[in-house]
């Protein structure tokens, strides 16, 4: 498993910090630093795959503080607004983990679940002159006999996910303690997902240029609100 995590982090990682070429990725929202591109790609059924890019910039929180929010399973549930529940299948390490998570319906899709890996790891090699550091969380499917379908309804929905961060001190010659004033952190998401069974091509794409950007707006507003009392985390 450890193989197949690093080879999934490494792939994730320079996919990521590749570029939003013009005439492969349309932007299809904008907000404040917040950009979101796609493109549209149908696998050999017909269904839409299209993979996501979003770039976005977030003043008075570190890398580390944003992922730690991003990977913890505890608090899924508080942001996440598609999840009807999650659980934790397997603490593999310190740094990786396997979850189950059972999204709401939207009709007329079938009930929909996910079943992933997830690995966050620190970065520094990568890092771009004038960042702190970079970290990388990245999720990806997996099949498991022991967890089977909730129903014989629902279907298993195939993704991978990933959110890079990098930690911009403002003045790195700062000889005190850092503040919130003192730090942002530039976000880096990439997404494809395959829904599994047959959804409206339209109305998939629809939701989705919809439910990313309020995603990334609520889970941002999310980690703001839990470290605006608390000592900077670096």
């Amino acid at each position: 498993m450890f193989q197949t995590i690093d080879k999934l982090a490494v792939e994730q990682l320079k996919y990521a910090l590749a570029g939003v070429e013009d005439n492969v990725w349309s932007l299809f929202a904008e907000d404040g630093p917040m950009r979101m591109y796609t493109r549209q790609i149908e696998d050999e059924g017909g269904l839409p795959v299209d993979p996501l890019k979003a770039t976005h910039s977030v003043e008075g929180v570190t890398a580390l503080e944003f992922m730690h929010y991003f990977y913890d399973a505890r608090y899924k549930m508080l942001w996440d607004h598609t999840l009807e529940a999650m659980s934790v299948v397997e603490h593999i390490s310190p740094d990786s983990v396997v979850l189950h998570q059972k999204h709401k319906t939207v009709w007329p899709a079938a009930p929909r679940e996910s079943l992933f890996v997830s690995h966050i790891r620190r970065v520094d090699e990568h890092k771009r002159d004038g960042a702190h550091d970079l970290y990388i969380v990245c999720n990806r499917d997996v099949q498991r006999a022991d967890v089977p379908l909730g129903s014989s309804s629902s279907v298993r929905v195939g993704l991978t996910v990933s959110m890079i961060c990098e930690t911009i001190v403002k003045d790195p010659h700062l000889h005190r303690k850092l503040t919130r004033d003192d730090v942002k952190c530039n976000i880096i998401y990439v997404s494809q997902v395959h829904p599994g069974g047959w959804v409206p091509t339209a109305a998939l794409r629809h939701v989705y240029k919809k439910e990313y950007p309020k995603f990334l707006r609520t889970f941002t507003e999310f980690v703001k609100k839990n470290v605006k009392e608390k000592p900077v985390s670096i």
